[in-house]
C-alpha cells in the first residue's frame, strides 16, 4: 500500500500551481494514487461545484481546497483511470468536460529523442497544434520548445487565455512541453504563456510551428487541420520527379509579390485573394510564357513593408490573402497549368517582435547570446544559432513543410552571403572569428550543406537556389564535391555590370564594354540564375525602364535589347513583375502593377517580345541545355567596342543545333555589317527586337539571311547583316 500524502506538503504544492510557479503542474492536477485511493485534482478558478464522473460509472462531488483547485478522494481504487468534470459556473451553468490531464502525453520517446539529436524531418508533425483523436476524444495536441522556462501554459479563446487553466507538461530533458486539450478545434485562437526559469513576468508568445495565424497586425496562432485539403496536381509532382538534372532544363521565372500584383480597385484596391489570384495569374504567366513564378515570402510576417523577408511564422502562410487551404488552392493551380512554384525562403535572420522567436523562452534560445553573433546590424533582426541541433532541425524541417505539405518545387534561399560570413557587413571589434580566426561561419555552412542534401535526397526533382552575392566557391556544387549544394545560384555579379552598361548612355558604352563580355570568363563556374529581381526596382534604383538613357523611344528600345541579349545569355532567366511590360515606376508594394499601360503599343510591344523570347527559349535547347558548359557557347565579336557591337553563338549539346545572337547596343544603324556563322546556308531571323510588332522602326533583314563560304570570326561562313539601332536580334539554321 502506497503511503498517502502529507497534506500540508500538499497545500504548499498546490499553492504553487495556482501561483505559476509550479515546474510540474500535471503532477499536481489529474487522477493520481494515494494510499489505498485515487485523488482527482482540477483547477477551475471560476467553478461554483465540481463532480467528477468516472468510467465505471457514479458522481463523486468535488471538495473546493485551494485557490480554485478541487478534489475528489476515491476509496478502493489505485490505479488511474478515464473520467469527465461536470462542472457549474455561476447563474447554474453547467459544463461536462475531459480534464487535459486525464490523457497520457502524445509525443513518444523516439520523436524526443530525434528531436533532440536535430534530426526529425518532420518534425511540424509532432510540434505546434494539431487535430487528433486521442483515446476516442476529439481535441488539439500543442507542443513547444521552451528548455529553460520554470512552466508553460497553453492559452486561447477556449481558457480565456488564462494560463492557470492549461499548464503544459514538462517532457523530461528535451525542453518540449506538451498538453492534449480536449474538445479545441478548427479555428481556435491560441498562443504559449512562457515563465522564464530566471523570473519575471510572464511571455505571450505565437507557436512557432503554427500552421495558421491571424492576420496582421493580429498575432495569435490559428489551429488549422493539414490534412483536409485535396490536391489535384499528381501528374505535376511525377513529371517533376523526373526532372532531376535541373541545369539542363529551361527556366524562366517570373517573380511576384502577391500583394502588388493587380489589386482590387474597386473594392477598396485591396490585393486579390489566393483564390482570386490563380486563375488570373496562371493565365497571365502562360500568356507571357514563364516556366515557374517565384513568389516572395509567403511565410507570414509581422511588417508587410518587409515584404515577407522578416518571417515571424515560419510555418503558415500569410493571412493577408486568405486560408492556408486557399494558398494551397494557387500552387494547385498553378500546377494544373504547367507552371512551376518558387517560394522564398529565409532562414538566415527573424524580426524582434515581442510574439515572434526572439528570447522565446526568456533566453536567446533560436539566437545568439552574443549580438556580435545573433544581430543582424543591416536589418535590425536576429540571427539563428546554427550550432544549435534543435534550431537546424527546426529550418531543415521547415524547409521540408513546405515541398511536402505545399507542393513547392524550389526554395530560393535569401542573403546566404549574410549566412556564410561571421563578419558580414560588421566593422573590426563586431564579430567573433572561428576557431581558425577565420570569417567563415563554420555552423551556417553546415546548416546548409545538411539543407541542400536532405531536399536532393527526399526530392529529388525540387531546386534550391542561393541569393549569394560573393566569390565564394562552389555554391552550386554537390556536397559530396566539396560544394554548398544548391542547384543553382544568382549571378549577382552579371546583373550589377549589365544594368550599369545598359544605364548608360550609348556614346559612353565603348569605355564600357567589358561589363557584358567579363562575365563569361566565370559564367561556367557555378550554375547560374540571371536575376533582374524586385531588388533592382526599390530603394530609389527607379524602374528598369526608368534606368535605361535616352528619350521614351531609345528607353524602349534599350529594355527591349537587354531581354534579347540576357534570354541568349548563358543562365537561367528571372525577372521581376512589371518589367516585361516596361512600367516606368519604381515598384511601390503598396500599390498595383500599372496595367493601363499595356494599352500603350511601346509597352505592349515590351511585353509581346518577353512572350516571345519565353517561347523561343523552351522551344530551342541551344539557349538552356549547356548553359554550365563552355561548349554552350562561343564568342563571335566580343571585342568591337568602336562599334557597339556583340555576337555569340549559343550551341545545343545535341550536334547542330545552335542560335547565333547579334547586339547592336548603339543607336546608329549598321549597314552591311559582316559577322561570322558556324554554316554555311539559310539562316532565319528569329527575333529582331527592332520589328514593328515590338514597338520599334522595322529595320532588319526581312526574316532570313544567307550565309556565304567566306571565314569570318573563326567561322567557315558569314553574312552582311542589317543592325537596327539598339537592338538585338537571333537568327538558327533554317
Amino acid at each position: 500500500m502506497r503511503k498517502p500524502a502529507d497534506r500540508a506538503q500538499v497545500d504548499a504544492e498546490l499553492q504553487r500551481v495556482v501561483e505559476l510557479r509550479h515546474p510540474e503542474p500535471h503532477s499536481m492536477l489529474g487522477v493520481h494514487p494515494d494510499g489505498d485511493a485515487v485523488v482527482v485534482r482540477a483547477y477551475r478558478p471560476e467553478a461554483v461545484a465540481i463532480h467528477v464522473l468516472p468510467e465505471f460509472g457514479g458522481k463523486v462531488p468535488m471538495q473546493h481546497r485551494t485557490g480554485g483547485v478541487f478534489e475528489a478522494r476515491i476509496n478502493g481504487r489505485t490505479e488511474p483511470f478515464s473520467y469527465l468534470l461536470e462542472v457549474e459556473y455561476p447563474g447554474k451553468k453547467v459544463f461536462t468536460l475531459r480534464d487535459p490531464y486525464s490523457f497520457l502525453p502524445t509525443i513518444g520517446e523516439m520523436d524526443l529523442y530525434f528531436a533532440g539529436e536535430g534530426r526529425h524531418e518532420r518534425l511540424w508533425e509532432r510540434m505546434g497544434a494539431h487535430l487528433i483523436h486521442h483515446n476516442g476524444v476529439k481535441g488539439t495536441s500543442f507542443a513547444v520548445w521552451a528548455p529553460t522556462a520554470r512552466g508553460v501554459s497553453v492559452v486561447g479563446d477556449f481558457n480565456g487565455w488564462d494560463g492557470r487553466l492549461h499548464a503544459m507538461r514538462r517532457m523530461g530533458s528535451s525542453g518540449i512541453w506538451e498538453l492534449f486539450v480536449p474538445e479545441v478545434g478548427e479555428g481556435a485562437r491560441y498562443k504559449f504563456e512562457i515563465r522564464p526559469g530566471h523570473g519575471g513576468g510572464p511571455l505571450l508568445k505565437a507557436d512557432p510551428f503554427a500552421f495558421r495565424t491571424e492576420t496582421p497586425p493580429a498575432t495569435a496562432s490559428v489551429v488549422h487541420d493539414l490534412q483536409r485539403y485535396a490536391w489535384g496536381d499528381s501528374a505535376w509532382l511525377e513529371a517533376r520527379e523526373k526532372h532531376v538534372d535541373a541545369a539542363h532544363h529551361p527556366w524562366s521565372v517570373y517573380e511576384v509579390h502577391l500583394g502588388s500584383w493587380r489589386r482590387v480597385v474597386e473594392d477598396g484596391d485591396r490585393p486579390m485573394t489566393y483564390r482570386e489570384l490563380a486563375p488570373e495569374l496562371s493565365r497571365y504567366v502562360k500568356e507571357t510564357g514563364f516556366t515557374h513564378v517565384e513568389l516572395l515570402p509567403v511565410s507570414e510576417h509581422p511588417y508587410g513593408g518587409s515584404w515577407g523577408y522578416q518571417v515571424g511564422g515560419y510555418y503558415s502562410p500569410t493571412a493577408r490573402f486568405g486560408h492556408p487551404d486557399d494558398f494551397r488552392y494557387l500552387v494547385d493551380y498553378l500546377h494544373q497549368e504547367g507552371i512551376g512554384v518558387i517560394v522564398d525562403w529565409v532562414p538566415g535572420h527573424f524580426p524582434r517582435d515581442s510574439h515572434a522567436l526572439g528570447s522565446f523562452d526568456g533566453t536567446s534560445l533560436y539566437e545568439h547570446s552574443d549580438p556580435r553573433q545573433g544581430s543582424q546590424p543591416d536589418w535590425g533582426t536576429l540571427v539563428f544559432n546554427f550550432g544549435r541541433n534543435e534550431v537546424r532541425n527546426f529550418l531543415i524541417a521547415n524547409a521540408l513543410f513546405w515541398l511536402e505539405e505545399y507542393h513547392i518545387d524550389g526554395l530560393r534561399v535569401d542573403a546566404v552571403a549574410s549566412m556564410l560570413y561571421l563578419d558580414y557587413s560588421r566593422k573590426q571589434g563586431e564579430w567573433v572569428p572561428n576557431r581558425w580566426g577565420g570569417r567563415e561561419n563554420e555552423e551556417a555552412i553546415q546548416f546548409l550543406r545538411e539543407l541542400n542534401d536532405t531536399v536532393r535526397r527526399k526530392h529529388p526533382g525540387v531546386v534550391v537556389i542561393a541569393e549569394e552575392s560573393t566569390a565564394w566557391p562552389k555554391v552550386s556544387q554537390p556536397v559530396s564535391e566539396g560544394g554548398l549544394g544548391f542547384h543553382f545560384k544568382w549571378n549577382m555579379g552579371w546583373m550589377h555590370d549589365t544594368l550599369s552598361y545598359f544605364s548608360k548612355d550609348a556614346v559612353y558604352r565603348q569605355f564600357h564594354h567589358n561589363q557584358l563580355t567579363f562575365g563569361l570568363l566565370y559564367a561556367f563556374s557555378e550554375h547560374f540564375m540571371l536575376p533582374l529581381s524586385h531588388d533592382e526596382v526599390v530603394h530609389g534604383k527607379g524602374s528598369l525602364y526608368g534606368r535605361m538613357p535616352g528619350d521614351p523611344w531609345q528607353k524602349r528600345a534599350n529594355l527591349r535589347a537587354l531581354f534579347a541579349w540576357m534570354w541568349a545569355h548563358p543562365g537561367k532567366k528571372l525577372l521581376f513583375m512589371g518589367g516585361e511590360f516596361g512600367q516606368p515606376a519604381e515598384w511601390n508594394h503598396d500599390k498595383s502593377l500599372d496595367w493601363h499601360l499595356l494599352h500603350d503599343p511601346g509597352h505592349k510591344g515590351i511585353q509581346k517580345l518577353v512572350s516571345d523570347l519565353n517561347r523561343l527559349y523552351r522551344d530551342l535547347p541551344a539557349l538552356y541545355d549547356s548553359d554550365s558548359e563552355p561548349v554552350g557557347f562561343q564568342w563571335l565579336q566580343p571585342d568591337a567596342s568602336a562599334a557597339n557591337v556583340l555576337a555569340f553563338v549559343r550551341r545545343s549539346r545535341t550536334p547542330g543545333r545552335h542560335v547565333v545572337c547579334v547586339a547592336n547596343m548603339s543607336p546608329v544603324p549598321r549597314e552591311d555589317y559582316r559577322v561570322g556563322f558556324p554554316l554555311h546556308g539559310r539562316y532565319v531571323e528569329l527575333v529582331n527586337t527592332d520589328a514593328g510588332e515590338y514597338g520599334g522602326s522595322g529595320m532588319g533583314n526581312r526574316g532570313q539571311v544567307h550565309t556565304e563560304a567566306t571565314g569570318w570570326d573563326g567561322q567557315p561562313a558569314s553574312a552582311t547583316l542589317t543592325l537596327p539601332p539598339l537592338s538585338v536580334v537571333w537568327f538558327t539554321p533554317g
